[in-house]
């Protein structure tokens, strides 16, 4: 609940959320959920409060709880920046969405900004900027007029970019990340801009790179296909993603990120005349202590690799 509205507003109300979050620690969701589920009789508009109860409800192994709960935080906030929706796609109560909803995502980088970086990379081992700007250097060494960061987020890429790069370019739809990229005095323009629906008028692109995006993307065809029309004749486009081991083209994880296949973005890419100049396997960070599995691409257009 720390991320939206931790308060119901109702003092009772809070003081049994937080017995419940005690409950939840100490092993006991069925417990906690009854006790936040009396709180909520008392702030029964407690967005934020619906949520918390579907993941204690699930935690008990109560999926149709949880799922009725998880709706109610939908209704009361429909723009839903709590990710119900992603929720109960996980537990099979929704149908497949081809991307996550464009305010949870806002939400959850907004309040993540002051600890992203220490969090990603002190924390969880995140080389993956380190790993992409070789693989950039490899394919075409030299300087790029204009690059642009996509999902730029507090410019951990750009630092990579900038110094073979004239122009840097970083978007992202973050404002409080975006804070953070402009502190760094790096890019010569920073926008604010949801990925999802992204056009870049003007110039052609030098290089567009998307290192860490496209797990809170999900279907790919457009933004690719927003890529290559942004991209000059010998321009490159470097990404990352998550490696998706089963046959599907993407799937939904339960970390609430996206995985994707290898031949997806072979398919997605080439729809778009787009080769692969290189593709890695590296290890992107770690969950849990877990290494998570990825892939580091760097594609441009036929000539390019023909080059």
């Amino acid at each position: 609940m720390k991320p939206l509205q931790a308060s119901s507003g109702d003092l009772t109300a809070d003081r049994r959320a937080g017995f419940a979050e005690m409950l939840l620690a100490s092993g006991e969701p069925a417990q906690a959920a009854e006790l936040l589920l009396a709180a909520l009789e008392l702030a029964p508009r407690w967005a934020a409060g619906w949520f918390r109860l579907g993941e204690m409800q699930e935690a008990a192994g109560r999926l149709d709880q949880a799922a009725q709960a998880w709706a109610t935080a939908l209704k009361l906030d429909p723009v839903d920046r709590l990710g119900a929706a992603l929720k109960l796609q996980l537990i099979g109560k929704a149908s497949a969405a081809p991307a996550p909803p464009s305010a949870f995502v806002e939400t959850l980088f907004d309040h993540y900004a002051d600890s992203f970086e220490d969090s990603l990379v002190g924390k969880l081992g995140y080389r993956l900027p380190d790993f992409l700007g070789k693989a950039i250097r490899k394919a075409r060494p030299g300087r790029f007029r204009l690059a642009i960061d996509l999902g730029c987020g507090t410019g951990l890429m750009g630092e990579r970019l900038r110094p073979f790069v004239d122009r840097l370019e970083g978007y992202d739809i973050s404002a409080a990340m975006l804070s953070k990229a402009k502190a760094k005095r790096i890019y010569d323009l920073l926008a604010k801009a949801d990925l999802q629906r992204f056009s870049h008028p003007g110039a052609g692109a030098d290089l567009v790179v998307a290192a860490d995006v496209f797990i809170y993307l999900g279907a790919l065809e457009r933004i690719v296909g927003a890529v290559a029309g942004t991209l000059a004749e010998d321009g490159l486009f470097a990404f990352s993603l998550e490696t998706l081991a089963s046959g599907s083209d993407f799937a939904l994880l339960p970390s609430r990120r996206y995985a994707h296949s290898e031949a997806y973005a072979q398919r997605v890419l080439s729809a778009n005349g787009l080769a692969v100049l290189s593709l890695e396997s590296m290890v992107i960070r770690h969950d849990r202590r877990d290494p998570v599995e990825g892939l580091a691409v760097v594609a441009g257009f036929p000539a390019t690799s023909a080059g």
